[in-house]
C-alpha cells in the first residue's frame, strides 16, 4: 500500500510494481488527475477510505509506504501497527534495490544548497552524479539511472522510516527545532536525523558540524569514520582561506559569490562531502568559485536609496531566519506565515540587529508578541502592504529581509510563490 499519490507516491508505486508487487494507493484527496494517473499506472486507487476499509486494506499488505507529506498521525500508521505490517519510506526500498554509491545530506537548514554544491563538485571532477531525494526526483526513481554517485537530499520524514539505507558519505549539517507539526517531539526529530548514519560501515564517512552540539553528540556514536567541518573542524576557515583536512587550501572566502557565516559553513560541508565521495580538489575548487546560490535563500532582489532587499522565503523555521539575520548589521524583518508548531519568540534574540518588524500571515500575532516592547511592529494583511511598511521603516544601510520563520501555506502554495510575490511587490514599489 502506498499512502498518497504525489510525486514521491507515484515513483514508489511505479518502483514497487516494477519489482513484482501488486500496488494499492490510498488517497485522502482524490482528483480526476489522480484517478487518471492511477489508471495509467495500473494500480488500484482507494479513495478517502474510512477506518474500516483502511484497516482491511492494510491487513492484506506486505508493507505500507507513506508519502513524505503524510504525518505519523495518519490512520494508515495505526492500521499498520495494528496489523503488524512494516511502514517503510522510499529510502528503505531504494536500499533494497540499488548498489549505486550514495552521498546523503540532512540537516534543519541548507540541505538543498549543499546537495546542489556536492553534485556540482562531483560533476566538475568528471563523475556522473545526480541530486535526488527530497526534490523533484525521488530516490526510488533515481536508482534506475546509470550514474557514479547519487547525491541524496535526506529529509527526516524519509529517514525515520528506514533501517538499511546506507550512504557511503552521510552529512548532517545542523540541528534546530523544526517540523514539530510532523514529529511528536524534538528528540524524535533528532533521532530521525541520526538514522542517516545507522547502517554505515566502518570505512564509510560521517560528515558532522563541529559547531553543533546535537550533531556531534550523535556523531560520536556513528559506526563510521567521522570528518568534521566548522570552527576547529577538519574542514575550516583559517585566515580567510577555506581549508580541507590535511590543510589543503580550497578557496579564499573572499572569492566565493557570497561569504555570510552560513555560506562558509555550507561550502565547508559540501567540500568535505564531495571529497569523501570521490571528487578531486580541483573539481571542488571549480564548483565553489562557480556557485551562485539558489532562489529564495537570502537572494538579492533590489537595491535603492541605500536600502537592500532580500528574499529568504525558504526560511520556514526560526533557526533559518535567525541565521539569515545574523548576516546583516541592521535589518527590517518581514516575518510570519503558518507556524509549524515552533517557538517564534527566539527571533527576538536577534533584536539588536533588527530595526523594525513587519508581521504577516496567520502567525502575525505571535510575531507581534515576540517583539512587543523591543522593536516597532506593523501587521500587514498582504505582501504589498508588508513591503510598503518595510520601506517606511528602512534607512540607508539597512537590509529589508523577507525571512518568514514560518511555512507559506496560509497565503501561498509554497515558499517559492511567496518569494516571487515579495519580489514583485518590491519591484512595483521601487518603480
Amino acid at each position: 500500500m502506498v499512502v498518497g499519490l504525489g510525486a514521491a507516491g507515484e515513483a514508489v508505486a511505479v518502483a514497487l510494481a516494477r519489482h513484482g508487487y501488486e500496488v494499492v494507493v490510498t488517497e485522502d484527496n482524490p482528483t480526476d488527475a489522480k484517478r487518471t494517473l492511477a489508471a495509467a499506472l495500473g494500480v488500484e486507487l482507494l479513495e478517502s477510505p474510512d477506518r474500516r476499509r483502511l484497516v482491511e486494506a492494510v491487513r492484506g499488505a506486505a508493507l505500507v509506504s507513506p508519502s513524505p507529506s503524510i504525518p505519523p498521525r495518519h490512520p494508515a500508521f495505526a492500521a499498520a501497527a495494528e496489523a503488524g505490517v512494516p511502514v517503510l519510506s522510499e529510502f528503505e526500498l531504494a536500499s533494497w534495490w540499488s548498489d549505486t554509491p550514495m552521498a546523503a545530506i540532512t540537516g534543519t537548514d541548507g540541505k538543498t544548497t549543499v546537495t546542489t554544491m556536492v553534485t556540482d563538485m562531483l560533476r566538475a571532477s568528471g563523475l556522473r552524479a545526480i541530486d535526488c531525494g527530497n526534490n523533484d526526483l525521488p530516490l526510488v526513481a533515481a536508482i534506475e539511472q546509470d550514474v557514479d554517485v547519487l547525491v541524496v537530499e535526506a529529509s527526516s520524514f524519509r529517514l525515520q522510516l528506514q533501517d538499511h539505507f546506507r550512504p557511503v558519505v552521510g552529512t548532517w549539517l545542523n540541528f534546530a527545532a523544526d517540523h514539530l507539526d510532523w514529529h511528536q517531539s524534538l528528540d524524535e526529530y533528532a533521532e530521525a536525523k541520526a538514522r542517516l548514519w545507522r547502517a554505515q560501515h566502518p570505512d564509510d564517512v560521517a560528515v558532522a558540524n563541529a559547531d553543533d552540539e546535537t550533531v556531534m553528540r550523535y556523531a560520536r556514536r556513528a559506526p563510521s569514520r567521522v570528518v568534521t567541518f566548522g570552527a576547529g573542524g577538519d574542514f575550516r576557515l583559517e585566515h580567510g582561506l577555506l581549508r580541507a583536512t590535511r590543510g589543503d587550501e580550497l578557496v579564499a572566502a573572499a572569492d566565493l559569490w557570497r561569504a555570510m557565516p552560513h555560506d562558509i559553513a555550507n561550502a565547508l560541508a559540501a567540500s568535505a562531502t564531495a571529497l569523501a565521495a570521490g571528487a578531486t580538489l580541483e573539481g571542488v575548487r571549480s564548483a565553489l568559485l562557480d556557485f551562485r546560490g539558489l532562489p529564495h535563500r537570502v537572494s538579492p532582489v533590489a537595491e535603492a536609496e541605500g536600502v537592500s532587499w532580500y528574499d529568504d522565503s525558504k526560511a520556514t523555521a526560526p533557526h533559518a531566519a535567525t541565521t539569515a539575520i545574523q548576516g546583516f548589521d541592521s535589518v527590517v524583518l518581514i516575518a510570519g506565515g503558518r507556524n509549524k508548531g515552533l517557538d517564534l519568540s527566539v527571533l527576538a534574540e536577534e533584536a539588536e540587529r533588527i530595526r523594525a518588524v513587519v508581521a504577516i500571515g496567520e502567525a502575525a500575532p505571535e510575531i507581534e508578541r515576540a517583539f512587543a516592547g523591543l522593536r516597532p511592529v506593523t501587521v500587514a494583511d498582504s505582501m504589498d502592504a508588508a513591503v510598503a511598511a518595510a520601506a517606511d521603516y528602512a534607512q540607508p544601510g539597512d537590509a529589508v529581509l523577507l525571512s518568514p520563520a514560518c511555512a507559506s501555506f496560509d497565503w501561498y502554495r509554497n515558499y517559492g510563490e511567496r518569494g516571487d510575490a515579495f519580489a514583485r511587490a518590491v519591484e512595483a514599489l521601487l518603480s
